[in-house]
């Protein structure tokens, strides 16, 4: 890829954020097409999200507690899988597997309709493909996703939960008094902005990447591949920027 063609992918991906962002206030926006990219990405998510969450956390209660116990301090399981969930595990979890999911789903759908012209018939009537195909999909995917991961969360939680009453033979009561204690404003503000973002950002990719295929079968699979890794890549490196970001605001030091 040369440089002009990557300002001119940069280009198109700057230009589809903003307008599919204006384009949930426009009149002619569909809520029916918003509703079924809402059940494609959420319930039909669900499943995967609380399979992940759960084994996440019972395995991340369970290498916490055997590393502890050596040293007596079993008692900070529940505060070290409390923050490592809800701050990073579990956004970051649950996004790339949205993305693995929703993201890739939407690249092969929209450089599907590209091939076949399908969008090319929607301008030919009349319609904004921006309105019809791209809005309904990013505004479902800042809904879905905060929602998913604090569905996730829990489970990972309560996965935990289980790990240390089962397994390590300690409190229930003490591992939710210490898992409240956690739930202060810095750790619900990390959890619930990066969903958000997250879920912009592989929107956003995804329909940039869709809505730019072109040679047929390969053109479609190397679309679908990118999407994914792209927002895989900027899952990672956003997690630290904003994480970065929210220590700065609330002038909080490493």
């Amino acid at each position: 890829m040369t440089l002009q063609q990557l300002l001119a992918e940069l280009q198109n991906f700057y230009v589809l954020s903003i307008s599919s962002l204006l384009g949930i206030f426009r009149r002619s926006l569909k809520w029916r097409d918003v509703l079924e990219q809402m059940d494609y990405a959420g319930a039909g998510s669900f499943f995967i999200v609380f399979l992940v969450s759960l084994f996440i956390g019972m395995a991340l209660s369970l290498q916490i507690s055997t590393e502890l116990a050596p040293l007596g301090l079993k008692m900070y399981t529940a505060k070290i899988v409390s923050i490592s969930i809800i701050r990073e595990i579990g956004p970051v979890a649950i996004a790339l597997s949205y993305a693995g999911r929703v993201g890739s789903g939407m690249a092969s759908e929209l450089g599907s309709m590209i091939l076949s012209h399908q969008v090319d018939m929607l301008r030919v009537y009349g319609a904004d493909p921006m309105i019809r195909l791209v809005t309904p999909r990013v505004l479902s995917s800042l809904v879905m996703l905060p929602i998913l991961t604090a569905i996730g969360d829990a489970v990972s939680l309560a996965g935990g939960y289980y790990i240390t009453v089962a397994v390590s033979q300690q409190s229930g009561a003490f591992y939710w008094s210490q898992i409240g204690n956690e739930l202060n404003f810095f750790n619900i503000l990390s959890g619930l902005t990066k969903p958000f973002i997250f879920g912009y950002l592989i929107a956003c990719i995804s329909c940039t990447v869709g809505l730019s295929t072109r040679g047929g079968a390969q053109g479609l699979r190397r679309a679908t591949t990118t999407a994914v890794v792209l927002s895989t890549i900027m899952i990672i490196v956003v997690d630290f920027l904003i994480t970065q970001v929210l220590f700065f605001i609330l002038g909080m030091q490493a």
